[in-house]
């Protein structure tokens, strides 16, 4: 028999405090264990962070919410827990069970003020996707247009705060966070100020509109339009758009011509969303992009939007020109504007920068097409983090354009699946010419 859903505050309190004093005193017995029996194996300590980690896990695939949301985050950061923790978390990323349906139909009820039968001509029960914070099922409209609806789970939004520092506690008394306490800070504050965006269906609804408006005049961009009449804060309906995920784009089906086309289709896009609007789809993975033979790219999901500050794309956009051109001098001085070099120290050896940028700049150097389904750019880079350590104290995370490098990265493995074969220079360089 399922277990019931906890929707309400308190419940949720009571759930997640229960956990953390599970978790507490687990840790402590793992202690004092090591206290009187000396040392503790490696096995053993493997053991109760496993014992420790799946109680957490299943509280939290249960909760969903913030709390989950976490927990997928964390499963991907690196030397945030242990590995048995994130080993755990893993499975948060595929196993997002659904909601009760009625749950799901009194959630509707309440925010849209009628009765589902009145709403729609149909809600199917199965939904048709589940995720931390809601999940979406497909629908029709009375008058005939088939929609999805994106539903909030009850609850989630109103204990977003409580479930946060809930989680912190159970993490640090479970001696589980391996970062020092800044860090825990900036990575909780970031996920807090992401949470409450995603969690405002209407401002979504708004950068939806928004990105709707951008790209009028690109006829290969489709965003589903809000259906404004079935949506608030928490229930969001979208007119039906439907593609092919990107595991389906093949030459057979596509034709590698095609898929180059779709390939400098993604590229204008996203240089156009930099460059041109300064406001960026700040999700870009493989489950929010949909893909049609016609070289038509779908754009899904608008819950996390960045707007950037001007005079941030302008320096991003004289730092690349300045690595273009190979003048380290330059590239050092566009990068402390952005933020991402501390200003009080010396400059920077510039064989250190003309490492990086023979790396990054591969699909840029020719005006050859570059292949994206051999990349290796990802293991180049990975094979030479152990430079940064050198020059640790010299950068900073960079605010405000971390959401620009966690776009490209998005783009450069869409572009890889693809397996897009296109030569980008020339187009690069036609967005670059207003640097100064």
């Amino acid at each position: 028999m399922a277990k019931k859903p906890v929707t309400t505050r308190s419940g949720r309190f009571f759930k997640l405090a229960g956990m953390t004093a599970s978790v507490a005193s687990q840790y402590a017995g793992q202690r004092a264990r090591r206290l009187f029996a000396g040392e503790e194996s490696y096995e053993a300590r493997s053991e109760g962070y496993t014992r420790m980690a799946d109680q957490i896990a299943n509280t939290l695939g249960e909760m969903k919410g913030a709390v989950m949301k976490v927990g997928q985050i964390a499963s991907q950061t690196q030397d945030f827990l242990p590995k048995e923790f994130s080993d755990a978390l893993q499975r948060l990323q595929k196993e997002a069970p659904p909601m009760p349906f009625e749950v799901i139909v009194g959630q509707i009820e309440s925010e849209l003020g009628k009765p589902v039968s009145e709403l729609f001509e149909y809600l199917q029960e199965k939904p048709y996707a589940a995720a931390s914070i809601g999940q979406v099922h497909r629908a029709r409209l009375n008058e005939g247009t088939d929609v999805i609806v994106k539903v909030q789970y009850p609850g989630v939004d109103e204990s977003c705060d409580s479930d946060l520092k809930q989680l912190r506690l159970a993490l640090k008394l479970g001696g589980l966070l391996k970062m020092p306490k800044e860090s825990v800070d900036q990575l909780f504050a970031e996920i807090r100020e992401r949470l409450k965006e995603e969690l405002d269906y209407e401002n979504e609804a708004r950068n939806i509109h928004q990105f709707r408006d951008f790209h009028q005049d690109d006829p290969w961009v489709l965003i589903p339009d809000v259906i404004d009449s079935h949506s608030t804060r928490r229930v969001l309906t979208l007119e039906l758009l439907e593609g092919d995920h990107v595991s389906e784009v093949t030459p057979e089906r596509y034709g590698q011509d095609m898929i180059n086309e779709i390939g400098h289709r993604i590229f204008t896009t996203m240089a156009d969303q930099l460059f041109r609007f300064q406001c960026i789809h700040g999700d870009p993975h493989a489950g929010n992009f949909a893909y049609r033979p016609d070289g038509t790219i779908i754009l899904y999901d608008f819950g996390c939007v960045k707007k950037l500050k001007p005079e941030i794309v302008e320096a991003y956009r004289k730092a690349l020109v300045a690595a273009l051109q190979e003048d380290y001098e330059a590239l050092d001085r566009h990068l402390i504007d952005l933020g991402a070099r501390v200003e009080s120290k010396p400059a920077i050896d510039e064989a250190y920068y003309a490492m990086w940028r023979d790396i990054l700049i591969q699909p840029f150097d020719t005006a050859n097409p570059y292949n994206f389904a051999e990349s290796e750019i990802h293991k180049d880079v990975a094979a030479k983090t152990s430079t940064v350590f050198k020059y640790l104290d010299y950068f900073q995370p960079p605010v405000e354009s971390i959401f620009i490098d966690r776009m490209i990265a998005g783009h450069y493995w869409m572009l890889k699946r693809l397996g897009v074969q296109a030569a980008f220079r020339s187009e690069l360089e036609k967005y670059l010419e207003g640097a100064g």
